[in-house]
């Protein structure tokens, strides 16, 4: 008995060190002579965020990606190579010395790099706690200096500190995509993004279609929008010249995880992780019915038919009666 208490005694003292262990070894950074290996991951800074290999579910397919550390339920935040997987579990990520970041497989092919203009003489990849994945040179941390950064490359979500818009001088611009499907990550169908015409507005379109315009802002929100207020959660700020249309958002308190996801379906959908329930708890969708859908009741309709329409539902404007019980 006696001799049972002590090894499962030592087991777990074992288990504790090497949790600190993996703890006081976890690193934000890598330099051209280091390579990340499926199964190798950079923890930013704060342990906010993680950057590896995943597979989606019901897939073996390897994609490099960010996620949460925190969180008990996975979800991507960014994807690099989610147009071509790796097929196997032999991909490596590494930084070369001009400052390119590149996926390799097992037969050293580059499935994925990023873009640089500069030229940097000893690059270094850092996971920063913004969950931005930036590619610096290694004295120079400042961001107007960064080689490459993931913040330019979204992907489905936008987190805050990340910039939505367009930016002529650069020839950047930030928009979401939704994946495929759930076991793919690959661009799908809808876009949701700034028009950079006229007034500033966001849009939501598949193909060429627009199916959801907020309205151009006001100074103050999107005009298609009237309901919105300011929000407990984060601030914003819409910055707006000659040269660029940016959205951003700041976290006001850093221990709440929200996040806007361009759903499956084409709603722009923002979240907020319930530590109590350890789930995902959906905040705001937009658009927010079916009368949010662009042109659905035409300019010289009143939304209170709309709305009625709604009320009653599409398969029954038809039965006359139906519809007339809710005029």
């Amino acid at each position: 008995m006696m001799k049972s208490i002590k090894v499962a005694c030592l087991l777990l003292l074992l288990s504790s060190l090497l949790s600190v262990i993996k703890i006081c070894t976890a690193i934000d950074t890598i330099s051209t002579t280091q390579i990340l290996r499926d199964g190798d991951t950079l923890v930013s800074s704060g342990g906010r965020f993680e950057l590896g290999f995943f597979s989606p579910n019901n897939t073996n397919n390897r994609y490099v990606g960010i996620w949460y550390t925190n969180v008990t339920i996975f979800k991507a935040v960014w994807v690099a190579n989610r147009e071509i997987p790796v097929t196997s579990t032999s991909g490596i990520l590494k930084v070369l010395e001009p400052g390119v970041l590149v996926l390799q497989n097992d037969t050293s092919n580059i499935i994925w790099s990023s873009n640089t203009s500069r030229v940097a003489k000893t690059p270094v990849l850092q996971l920063l706690d913004s969950e931005n994945l930036v590619v610096r040179e290694a004295k120079d941390d400042r961001p107007e200096n960064f080689l490459c950064q993931s913040f330019d490359y979204l992907t489905d979500t936008f987190l805050p500190d990340m910039n939505f818009g367009w930016n002529s001088a650069t020839g950047i611009q930030n928009y979401l995509i939704s994946w495929m499907n759930n076991n793919d990550p690959a661009p799908g169908d809808y876009k949701y993004y700034i028009d950079p015409t006229g007034y500033p507005q966001e849009i939501i379109k598949r193909g060429n279609v627009i199916l959801c315009r907020m309205g151009p802002w006001n100074g103050l929100r999107f005009s298609g929008i009237p309901n919105s207020r300011l929000d407990p959660t984060y601030t914003f700020e819409f910055i707006t010249d000659e040269n660029k249309t940016l959205y951003r958002e700041e976290a006001i308190d850093r221990s709440v995880i929200s996040r806007v996801t361009l759903s499956l379906s084409g709603v722009a959908q923002r979240w907020i992780w319930v530590h109590r329930i350890q789930d995902w708890v959906l905040y705001v969708n937009v658009p927010s019915d079916y009368c949010d859908t662009y042109k659905l009741c035409g300019v010289e309709v009143l939304i209170d038919l709309c709305r009625r329409i709604q009320k009653v539902g599409l398969g029954q404007i038809g039965q006359v009666g139906a519809f007339e019980e809710h005029l």
